[in-house]
């Protein structure tokens, strides 16, 4: 085949500090064919683009991918030896899997099409603007040659390669973390943890599971990097008390029936604190996510691996201290808490009773997604 050119004045530089370039609207390189089918249909036919006939370059294969965070990966490639010397940069075509030609946070027409320096492999490609955490992405790659006029040669497309971006490090958590703690506001006293759900739930837990709560795998509601969305086992509980009274409020979102026990029979010494997230969901309301671990268990494994962990006498959001021999537990008055014990609860702890408040459903966090664009709780690392 022809291979194609490209004009130097149709690439855009990203930024002073950046090798990449990026493929404007209008402006994606098509090549006659290219394995498994087009990867952008944003492209200009040939053209447009310049086609000229020259000598073929090497087409990348055996592509891999390394060291794959949150929000880059580092890629690299074989190459054929004939014109290998001719390349001067790498053209390298970036979708999320479940859609190849839109980018959410783009133009839904701009397919993120980059253009890189031919830097010695492996090459990292970096970007918070267009990798997001936990997501699959296709790749694939052409080896490119600028000419005197300004124009690119490019080679065929490689392979398409697929793979997934990893959930939030605990860099990412720490920072976070260090958003939450400027919002958190000053420390209530509590006296329980409690529970609420329906009648039938706590009918089943005596019936089939001895009056034992059993953890259960969280949701994917909050950050979509959590790395303990769909992974950590626990049993969610809550805190929040009502500044008048000081007891839990007596509405709730997940039903009439509520178990309370009291906080030092989950929150003592024997218990490690960890950070898990921050979010919001398109509310004032912000929700912190904490988990509670007894030290040594499968739960605390997972979490000192993955988490930040919190002293559990000095922190913005959830204390216990000892005050005259007796245990005192303070939580943080301005955003709302979500704890989740690791380790299996007995309903003989503590008591199960109605509330006689309202149940709210338009409170309830279920699965719900976190809003990309408050910038109170999001960071720049994807969504």
């Amino acid at each position: 085949m022809m291979p194609s050119t490209l004009k130097q004045k149709e690439l855009q530089t990203w930024g002073r500090t950046s090798s990449f370039s990026k493929v404007g609207r209008g402006n994606t390189l098509k090549t006659k064919q290219q394995q498994g089918g087009d990867l952008g249909e944003a492209g200009n036919k040939s053209q447009d683009s310049g086609i000229a006939e020259m000598e073929e370059l090497p087409v990348p294969h055996n592509i891999k991918i390394s060291n794959i965070t949150c929000d880059s990966f580092k890629i690299s490639w074989d190459m054929d030896s004939k014109s290998k010397e001719r390349i001067t940069h790498y053209f390298i075509d970036l979708n999320k899997k479940e859609n190849k030609n839109s980018n959410k946070f783009k133009h839904k027409d701009v397919p993120t099409k980059l253009v890189a320096k031919a830097v010695p492999l492996p090459m990292t490609v970096r970007g918070h603007w267009f990798l997001s955490p936990r997501t699959e992405y296709t790749v694939a790659v052409q080896t490119a040659s600028k000419q005197v006029d300004g124009d690119y040669t490019v080679s065929e497309w490689s392979e398409i390669i697929e793979f997934c971006t990893a959930d939030y490090s605990k860099v990412h958590l720490t920072q976070l973390l260090e958003k939450a703690e400027v919002i958190a506001g000053r420390m209530l006293k509590f006296s329980v943890f409690y529970r609420n759900q329906h009648k039938e739930y706590f009918d089943y837990i005596r019936e089939q599971h001895g009056s034992i709560l059993q953890p259960s795998v969280k949701d994917n509601s909050g950050s979509h990097g959590s790395p303990i969305s769909g992974k950590l086992e626990g049993i969610f509980f809550s805190c929040h008390t009502e500044f008048n009274t000081g007891k839990p409020p007596q509405d709730s979102p997940y039903g009439r029936y509520r178990f309370d026990i009291a906080a030092e029979k989950l929150f003592n010494p024997n218990s490690n604190l960890y950070f898990g997230d921050f979010y919001c969901m398109y509310t004032a309301y912000h929700y912190v996510i904490l988990v509670l671990a007894p030290v040594g268990s499968l739960g605390d494994e997972f979490c000192k691996q993955r988490l930040p962990q919190l002293n559990l006498q000095d922190n913005k959001f959830l204390t216990c201290t000892e005050e005259d021999g007796v245990m005192v537990y303070h939580h943080a008055q301005d955003v709302i808490l979500e704890v989740i014990y690791t380790d299996p609860v007995s309903l003989s702890l503590g008591t199960v009773a109605e509330i006689t408040g309202h149940q709210l459903m338009s409170l309830s966090t279920a699965n719900a997604k976190k809003d990309p664009s408050c910038k109170t709780c999001n960071i720049s690392v994807g969504r």
